[in-house]
């Protein structure tokens, strides 16, 4: 097999992170603790806690999809991450209608006859499947899909508005933020959908979750995202992008297709093609700022290596963490 120069850099990534001591004097204490998603397992989520637990990483996000055979028993999965010594971060909705594979669950944010379902689905995810871990405190989730002819008008973002200040005022009162995740391919991708969304929404009900890839791919600057809607930012996902759409104005992607959603943009934290986010500098910003909440590496499928494991991507990600921004997500 040809040793690829991505490959090379994963691979050294990966033999650092094996022979770094946890308590080495390079490493620098953080406020924050580190999640990962478990996406690419599918329903699979017991294999995904089972990494979890060897790679000794303190929380994991899943998406509804991986914890379709637990929704109705949550406190059974609590007890399998309880023995592992991981702690759910959050859990996604998903973000489209049917989303999950099993059963039906209501995605559509820009269709107000149909909002009120969208509604009462999500309340109901919060109430019965979330609220009872009794440790997480926000609900990351995808604002749905875009609509039939892909352009979004300010009336649809006005009506998801309207939708996720009736969620997230509903779930505030069972102890859990809100916090809707701006993704590429889905309602609200750019920067004018961004702002305005976070305009006519209520910031008594409704928070954010900034992805750093999904960001940069949408045309926008995610430090910059951070800093003017830092009181309401709950969560940060850690991934790159192509180094060539730093400072990019526009949306990257395709309007239609497999990669309207991000796939094949996404790039790991080592990857020798990334450096299309600026981590140095947006790890010292929530430092600095003393982030109290989750920073989740959300790697999916798409990001793994030919040949590869998803353990063995994130353990190039942790080598990036570790030897470049001196963070050891294990002990925190």
């Amino acid at each position: 097999m040809t040793l690829t120069r991505r490959s090379f850099i994963q691979s050294s990534a990966i033999t650092a992170l094996a022979g770094l001591a946890p308590a080495s004097a390079a490493i620098v204490p953080v406020p924050f603790r580190f999640a990962y998603s478990a996406i690419s397992w599918d329903q699979n989520i017991e294999e995904a806690i089972k990494v979890g637990q060897r790679l000794k990483m303190p929380g994991i996000e899943p998406f509804r999809t991986n914890v379709e055979n637990y929704l109705e028993r949550p406190l059974a999965l609590k007890t399998l991450l309880d023995d592992a010594g991981i702690q759910m971060a959050s859990c996604s909705n998903g973000g489209a209608p049917g989303d999950g594979k099993l059963r039906r669950f209501s995605g559509n944010f820009y269709d107000a006859s149909k909002t009120s379902q969208t509604i009462e689905d999500h309340i109901k995810f919060v109430r019965d499947f979330i609220k009872p871990f009794g440790t997480i405190n926000h609900f990351k989730m995808n604002p749905g899909p875009r609509p039939a002819g892909y352009d979004v008008s300010d009336a649809q973002i006005g009506i998801c508005a309207d939708a996720m200040n009736a969620i997230g005022k509903e779930t505030l009162k069972l102890g859990v933020k809100l916090a809707p995740h701006p993704h590429v391919g889905a309602l609200i991708q750019n920067e004018h959908e961004v702002r305005t969304f976070m305009q006519q929404t209520d910031p008594r009900y409704v928070w954010l979750t900034t992805d750093t890839s999904h960001l940069t791919l949408g045309g926008m600057d995610p430090l910059q995202i951070m800093k003017d809607y830092w009181p309401r930012v709950v969560e940060v996902h850690y991934k790159d992008a192509p180094r060539k759409l730093r400072g990019s104005k526009v949306v990257a992607v395709p309007r239609s297709g497999p990669e309207s959603g991000g796939h094949g943009w996404f790039r790991n934290l080592n990857d020798a093609d990334g450096g299309g986010v600026d981590f140095p500098a947006i790890h010292q910003f929530l430092i600095d700022r003393k982030f109290p909440g989750w920073v989740t590496l959300d790697l999916d499928a798409s990001m793994i290596p030919k040949g590869g494991t998803m353990e063995e991507t994130i353990k190039g990600n942790l080598g990036y963490l570790i030897n470049t921004l001196h963070v050891d997500p294990r002990t925190v």
